[in-house]
């Protein structure tokens, strides 16, 4: 039987347009808590602050949500606020909202439940988004997130790991990075599909199939 493992963000949700709500709100959370203080934050020094501690840590598979957590230490020291019980707040705030407010691409759900019939689907991720976060733990027979296991995409061996979780073939990895999903499914001996929603410019790399949409991937699965 064949196994597809969809990667998550930006592929199934729209990770982007999520994580920018929730910062927006941790921010009217941050004035309601600190009146007075924030009133030059942002949404983009958020992410640039993210950006800065995720830097630090090249090469080191860490728990995401620590990761979040170090930003908004670094985000409220630039306030001048040194108050790690409110960096904790902030955070807990943060991912809550994000899990609420999920968006899911409209092919998503129909496509998944045409999959789930005839073949294994799980979900290979380099995020923190697990499905039972999402309402999604029934789309999935297993889910593989490389915080739980030391290592990323596109590193062979989390797709090794993924294999011996749910065996079969053949494998094929849909996602939207041509480096993480397509090449390293590719080198892993899977087939890697590119879903290229931006209709993005015809990469150097060679993706097995390219779709603009799931629906698109229903014919090659259903040859299978």
């Amino acid at each position: 039987m064949a196994v597809f493992f969809f990667d998550g963000d930006q592929t199934l949700w729209d990770f982007q347009a999520m994580m920018r709500r929730a910062l927006a709100a941790t921010i009217g959370e941050l004035r309601r808590l600190r009146p007075g203080t924030g009133e030059d934050m942002s949404v983009e020094a958020f992410v640039t602050d993210r950006e800065v501690v995720a830097e630090r840590l090249p090469g080191h598979v860490t728990n995401l949500e620590q990761v979040r957590f170090e930003a908004f230490r670094q985000s409220l020291a630039r306030l001048r606020l040194r108050d790690d019980d409110l960096a904790a707040h902030l955070n807990d705030f943060y991912l809550q909202r994000r899990f609420a407010d999920v968006m899911l691409y409209d092919d998503v759900l129909p496509v998944l439940a045409e999959l789930c019939q005839n073949h294994h689907v799980g979900l290979l991720s380099n995020g923190n988004s697990y499905p039972k976060r999402l309402g999604l733990e029934d789309c999935f027979q297993v889910a593989v997130l490389s915080q739980d296991h030391g290592v990323e995409k596109p590193d062979r061996r989390i797709f090794d790991i993924a294999s011996d979780l749910l065996p079969g073939e053949p494998r094929i990895m849909v996602g939207d990075s041509l480096a993480n999903d397509v090449a390293g499914a590719q080198a892993a001996g899977w087939a890697g599909v590119w879903l290229n929603r931006e209709g993005a410019a015809t990469p150097k790399a060679v993706p097995d199939l390219t779709i603009r949409s799931l629906h698109e991937l229903l014919p090659m699965a259903n040859a299978l």
